[in-house]
């Protein structure tokens, strides 16, 4: 059994405005995973995070990190988060190497320039180490913001919105430094628009909609329930109607006549397509050709915040 690193008890928000940002939030993280959050902008994943981080006080609820209580135990909690920011506020005349050790410092850690080096060389920002931040592009900055974010060696690392606005070759490396960082024991937290990062980087995912987290899952365990399976067939004569026999079958009939859509769970996937296939050939309907598409975490994200809507 995995062991929590981070423990959300019944988590509340309520601004002075009468908004109300978080609704009783449970969540256990998991030493060791990448764990994504997603959602619309406004569903709460930055509020969640600022709470978590110490940046915003909580209406109701807990929060333990590692077993310290965050408004308890405030410094022992802090020093084991690491948090990437989305905004880039960065000391403009600093060089890369002062602003990292700096951080380091801010949490009473004694000085180790091994690992400002370590962390600099893993972010490829070491030959940059003397430049001056504001001389940097925007995808460096962003790197910055992380070797800052790990300069004090935290156990969780909290990743707002990692790869807004960032080029695709930059996104590509900073999964595989994610990737690295979960292997060296750090739990990772990412919250993220982007459908595919979290396919492609989490080992569970949560949704979250209009301050409530709607579900937490395995991301394998999500991609097989709610995907879903669609058959395009092209028929070789346009039809007018579906004949009866075929009624119990979740068949579409494009407008025109010419497609047949038959979707179907992935579970029960081969079966059925066997079926459908001989029942329209029984039926004296003939295709031409025929496509398979399978649901991507997108489509599945999209229903879900319409349902929880």
């Amino acid at each position: 059994m995995m062991q929590t690193i981070l423990k959300v008890s019944n988590l509340s928000k309520t601004y002075a405005s009468g908004f109300q940002a978080l609704k009783s939030v449970n969540l256990d993280i998991r030493r060791g995973e990448i764990f994504a959050l997603l959602g619309p902008n406004g569903a709460g994943k930055t509020t969640l995070i600022s709470i978590i981080c110490g940046i915003v006080n909580a209406s109701t609820g807990t929060v333990q990190v590692d077993g310290h209580d965050i408004a308890r135990d405030y410094r022992a909690s802090r020093s084991l988060i690491g948090l990437v920011p989305q905004e880039l506020t960065t000391d403009a005349f600093e060089s890369v190497w002062a602003t990292v050790s700096f951080s380091r410092g801010l949490f009473g850690k004694p000085a180790n320039p091994a690992h400002i080096e370590k962390v600099l060389k893993a972010l490829s920002l070491w030959d940059k180490r003397q430049n001056k931040i504001m001389t940097l592009s925007g995808g460096m900055k962003r790197r910055v913001l992380i070797a800052k974010a790990l300069a004090h060696e935290p156990q969780i690392l909290f990743l707002d919105e990692p790869t807004a606005g960032v080029d695709v070759e930059l996104r590509r490396d900073m999964w595989q430094l994610v990737r690295e960082l979960r292997d060296s024991g750090v739990t990772v937290i990412l919250t993220t628009h982007y459908i595919d990062e979290a396919e492609e980087m989490a080992d569970r995912i949560g949704v979250m909609s209009k301050g409530e987290l709607i579900l937490v899952k395995d991301k394998a365990e999500l991609m097989h329930e709610l995907g879903k399976k669609q058959l395009w067939l092209q028929l070789q004569q346009p039809l007018q109607q579906l004949p009866a026999e075929l009624a119990n079958y979740p068949l579409e009939l494009s407008s025109d006549g010419s497609e047949l859509t038959y979707t179907y769970d992935t579970q029960d996937g081969r079966i059925g397509i066997v079926n459908v296939l001989k029942h329209l050939g029984d039926a004296g309907i003939h295709f031409k050709d025929l496509r398979t598409t399978q649901s991507s975490l997108e489509d599945i994200f999209v229903n879900l915040v319409r349902e929880g809507a």
